[in-house]
């Protein structure tokens, strides 16, 4: 087993290459990118400053010279081809300098730490939210199949999965936010205006009132699944052999469901856990949008609209490998949890 893991630990580093790679490259090839953004926004400042001209300043004005876009390229880092470029940019993130932004000038490892407190919190909540619901969901479902309540819960289950939960945000906020009809909860941010006056029990609850409607939105996104998962491995475990062996000893029906069956039901569902480390990336770029969340994922979402390519690569360096990570925690705690796997 071991070996198998130090095989998948290696196995993260082609991986995350080949990753990083692509999009490195096609960024370098989409047009629009940051030289012409700043040759547009030089264009048009040249343009506003110039309110009077005769008509050989016309024929200058908005044109820039061939110096200053060779010198701009040099500045973004496009001078060289992009498979050098993309050699000097690995060599910086190997030396964990994700380069500077174009849009803040500040240095992107700075920029995504101050976001990582946020999308904490929105992407715990939500994590915490879909266990606690799902799990018992899944197994009463389970217990009571083809049932009335299966059957509805099936439907409202599968109908809150077809909707996108940034549609779902944008219906929350309009039965439930700011200035509705039922003014429960705000209309987006994470904290209020006065944060900083309140105390330390009153700042938990302001978070948490903040986070609930985002939290709701981002966790539909895996209710049916997780609950769907829960009810079919609860179901797949009780028509197995030791079950019925439980039952024909006389035990009774509570005990060999929930200590039995449900224990090895788990294991599934428990395999989740191993990405908790990618919870970073819990804010989902329409949701935090929505909300007004300034998280991890709506930075990723602004920085690849303004064109700023340090911050949009920095964000795919740390989700990239958040994910890649938890992949193999994830087989880790699988093989832990279920002896009869054998990873060789």
């Amino acid at each position: 087993m071991l070996t198998y893991f130090i095989r998948r630990f290696l196995m993260i580093i082609p991986t995350f290459i080949g990753i990083t790679f692509l999009v490195f490259t096609v960024m370098r090839f989409v047009p629009g990118g940051p030289v012409e953004m700043a040759v547009l926004q030089y264009q048009q400042m040249q343009a506003e400053g110039e309110t009077t001209g005769s008509g050989s300043d016309t024929e200058v004005r908005g044109k820039i010279s061939e110096e200053m876009v060779e010198e701009l390229k040099k500045i973004y880092g496009f001078d060289k081809p992009f498979y050098i470029a993309y050699a000097i940019w690995l060599k910086k993130v190997c030396l964990l300098d994700l380069g500077v932004s174009h849009t803040y000038s500040r240095p992107v490892w700075e920029i995504i730490k101050e976001k990582f407190p946020v999308s904490m919190r929105f992407g715990l909540l939500g994590f915490l939210i879909s266990y606690t619901i799902c799990i018992p969901l899944g197994v009463f479902k389970a217990i009571r199949h083809g049932t009335i309540f299966d059957i509805s819960s099936s439907a409202i289950v599968f109908i809150g999965y077809s909707i996108p939960g940034w549609v779902v945000g944008l219906v929350l906020l309009i039965l439930f936010g700011g200035g509705s009809f039922w003014d429960l909860f705000p209309l987006g941010g994470i904290v209020s205006q006065n944060y900083d006056q309140l105390s330390f029990i009153a700042k938990i609850k302001d978070s948490l009132w903040h986070l609930i409607l985002p939290a709701t939105a981002y966790m539909l996104g895996s209710f049916a699944s997780m609950t769907i998962l829960m009810k079919n491995s609860l179901m797949e475990n009780l028509g197995q052999d030791y079950v019925r062996t439980a039952f024909a000893k006389g035990l009774p029906e509570r005990v060999v469901i929930f200590k039995h069956a449900l224990r090895n039901s788990l294991i599934p569902i428990a395999t989740g856990l191993g990405h908790v480390f990618s919870l970073i990336l819990a804010g989902s770029y329409l949701i935090e949008k929505v909300f007004n969340i300034h998280g991890f994922g709506l930075l990723g979402y602004s920085s690849l609209i303004a064109r700023d390519y340090p911050v949009t690569l920095g964000v795919l360096v740390i989700g990239s490998l958040l994910k890649l990570v938890g992949n193999m925690i994830s087989d880790f705690l699988y093989c832990m949890l279920d002896p009869r796997i054998r990873l060789e």
